[in-house]
């Protein structure tokens, strides 16, 4: 191999370049992307926003790094990808020569068809360009609407709160984030968001955007058009300056679709990140494997992880491959992070907003609607399957420990403290885990504190 070529300089793709040049000192390493000239951390981008935190801050590496370790960084955008001569097109139409490609493009915002979507002032955050639009049409206004309730969707409503704006945002489940929150959490996140000034409408969607007239009418939405209002197929129109663009993300990949790269959702793969091109690999949000790939915990994973910890793992794995030790991609546990404005959410392992048939779960909620702990666990043996905690930071080693060893729930329980992770000096909400079993269990004692209940869905 004498060219490397990676297309996208996020965490997979930057990855992937810094383990293959540890493993191999000749190879031309190669790295595109036409969004920033540097790797940044994507998830800080809302704190940039907020203040807290400069373009600067989010740089893991110092300019010279890159000369230093002979990774060239282009800034460009790819048009087309050429496989049978192993080529790529530029958008200035340069075209570049490669004897491996790794599409590790990430993802774009998820779009409906809706009308007045181009309206200035709408769009989603996922990258830099992302966030000096939202910089350009917030500067001034007061007031904005989000549309979606997953994790983008609160982050702009934070962002936007920090400005003093009022956010109206628009979620279309009977409760928050419902795809992926049993309704407790759900409903837990909801009141926490009222608390914190967000009007927030559950069971409402989004019909149209208006635009400020233009050449084209009243309802215009061309490039002079600023958004005025939505309006929700209840027929309410809600004034606004600015539209959150919080539905989730789409893979990007629009522009293989001509290469001979099979494509699904992403670009299909399999565990080793070989597309049914020979030296064409994909990785990170961009990607699609097209059999389910099984955790050391036994435990199924989605076939499109969009997670940073997840495309930094498929830039490890692969690199090996490509210096010559052909790995196949095995992750552990799986588990996320997040924060939905003050309260902090961490998940390990399979915990799904709906029960299985062999799934039981346990729930325990603190007085004050802002701490919560649910436990999912196997009618058969008992076993742990997933951990939810908002408002509690716990120990990942400690919780990957317990599910990848299929321990009891009782057991976990009684050991909660183990898990403990809270600052000095704040409350030790485990210690009112300790000693309470859940329903089903053999040794099921009386007299549960209150506020401890398990149910069975």
């Amino acid at each position: 191999m004498k060219h490397l070529i990676i297309i996208g300089n996020g965490i997979a793709g930057i990855t992937t370049a810094r383990h293959v040049r540890q493993q191999d000192s000749r190879v031309g390493i190669t790295v595109i992307s036409a969004e920033s000239e540097h790797f940044y951390s994507r998830t800080a981008l809302m704190y940039i926003y907020m203040g807290h935190m400069t373009y600067a801050h989010t740089k893991p590496y110092e300019d010279g790094f890159w000369a230093k370790n002979r990774i060239d960084l282009l800034q460009g955008y790819v048009e087309q990808v050429d496989t049978s001569t192993k080529r790529i097109r530029l958008a200035d139409g340069k075209w570049l020569d490669y004897d491996v490609l790794v599409v590790a493009t990430g993802s774009v915002s998820t779009t409906f068809d809706w009308p007045g979507l181009t309206a200035s002032g709408v769009q989603g955050l996922y990258g830099l360009p992302d966030l000096e639009r939202m910089e350009q049409f917030t500067t001034g206004i007061d007031r904005a609407v989000v549309v979606g309730g997953g994790l983008i969707g609160v982050e702009l409503a934070e962002m936007l709160r920090s400005r003093h704006i009022a956010v109206t945002m628009l979620v279309r489940d009977p409760h928050y984030w419902s795809s992926t929150l049993p309704a407790e959490e759900g409903k837990l996140i909801g009141r926490h968001l009222l608390r914190h000034g967000i009007d927030l409408r559950l069971e409402t969607e989004l019909k149209e955007i208006l635009a400020w007239r233009g050449p084209a009418g009243p309802r215009s939405a061309d490039a002079s058009g600023r958004v005025r209002a939505v309006v929700t197929k209840a027929g309410e129109e809600i004034p606004c300056q600015f539209v959150g663009l919080g539905i989730g993300v789409t893979p990007n990949v629009a522009f293989l679709k001509n290469s001979g790269i099979e494509l699904g959702k992403g670009v299909l793969v399999n565990e080793y990140f070989e597309t049914n091109v020979a030296d064409v690999y994909a990785i990170g949000d961009c990607n699609e494997f097209r059999q389910p790939i099984v955790g050391t915990d036994g435990a199924l994973r989605k076939p499109i992880e969009q997670i940073w910890y997840t495309s930094r793992m498929h830039g490890e794995t692969l690199a090996r491959t490509i210096c010559g030790s052909r790995t196949a991609y095995r992750p552990g546990v799986f588990f996320n992070s997040a924060k939905f404005f003050d309260i902090e959410y961490q998940t390990y392992g399979t915990l799904n907003a709906q029960l299985t048939d062999d799934e039981q779960t346990y729930y325990w909620e603190h007085p004050a609607g802002e701490q919560c702990l649910r436990i999912n666990y196997r009618k058969t043996d008992q076993s742990v399957v997933g951990i939810h905690a908002f408002g509690l930071r716990l120990r990942q080693a400690v919780c990957e420990h317990w599910i990848q060893q299929r321990t009891p729930v009782e057991n976990v329980l009684s050991q909660f403290r183990q898990a403990d992770f809270n600052p000095e000096f704040s409350e030790f909400y485990t210690d009112q885990l300790a000693g309470h079993t859940p329903a089903g269990s053999p040794n099921r004692r009386k007299g549960w504190f209150r506020r401890l209940f398990s149910t069975t869905h």
